[in-house]
């Protein structure tokens, strides 16, 4: 688990590194997510900042202990609606009446 975040750490590093935070202004990367610079950075960086965070947050979130984070590639939602794939009160993952019930039944006939 503990290299589950070191995707979007590399991404979020090569950001930082053509930024005009560095490139330009000559400030040190760790300079540039601190506050007021952070401000200034592209919003691809400020985003990856962001999930870079939430990334280490749910590395000690006794939630996802056993399963671990999502892969950076499978944390986006889906392109048609946005749904969550977790299960709530016993609903279905991706939508649509559960199996054996009587919408299901009524779709039938």
């Amino acid at each position: 688990m503990p290299s589950s975040c070191k995707d979007i750490r590399a991404a979020l590093a090569q950001c930082l590194q053509n930024s005009d935070c560095v490139m330009v202004h000559r400030n040190k990367p760790a300079d540039c997510l601190r506050s007021p610079l952070a401000e200034t950075l592209p919003t691809r960086c400020q985003q990856l900042k962001k999930g870079y965070g939430e990334c280490k947050r749910g590395m000690v979130d006794m939630r996802k202990r056993f399963r671990g984070n999502y892969p950076v590639a499978l944390s986006v939602e889906n392109e048609e609606g946005g749904g969550s794939r977790q299960l709530y009160g016993g609903g279905p993952a991706l939508g649509g009446p559960p199996s054996g019930t009587k919408a299901k039944d009524e779709e039938r006939k």
